[in-house]
């Protein structure tokens, strides 16, 4: 909140919080392209290739949402995920993939029964759903 002081008075503005996104790709382009647009719609936006540093790297309270691409060498994005919820429970995800899986198989080779369809991103997605798929998971309580 900013405030200033005026004849006396004090007023206080609200100045909404930008929302802050951790994209984590091993592929630079995909990341350059999810960064590019979402900057574009007014997130701020941290990318990586690697997911080890970027698990370095990673700071409890520091992203509203984290976009983690499934398949990765060494960390792949699940196990990440494991990672990422044992430093900050309250951060969102959302995985991207580009297999012909489907998220239900996919969430069941994996134990993640509790994940929700909208929560897994086909490659190449569209800008379209993509903003608002992050905007309708960063509403949500």
């Amino acid at each position: 909140m900013n405030s200033y002081k005026d004849s006396g008075t004090r007023f206080a503005t609200q100045i909404p919080k930008q929302k802050r996104i951790l994209i984590i790709d091993d592929e630079a382009d995909i990341t350059m392209s999810l960064r590019a647009v979402l900057e574009r719609y007014g997130f701020e936006i941290n990318s990586y290739t690697d997911p080890v540093l970027a698990h370095k790297n990673f700071r409890s309270g520091q992203y509203d949402l984290a976009i983690l691409d499934i398949r990765m060498p060494v960390f792949d994005g699940f196990l990440l995920y494991q990672k990422i919820r044992n430093t900050d429970s309250r951060i969102k995800i959302c995985f991207l993939t580009a297999t012909e899986y489907f998220h239900e198989q996919i969430r069941k080779e994996h134990g993640l029964g509790d994940f929700k369809q909208e929560l897994f991103l086909r490659k190449p997605i569209e800008i379209e759903e993509l903003v608002y798929t992050i905007k309708k998971l960063l509403e949500s309580g």
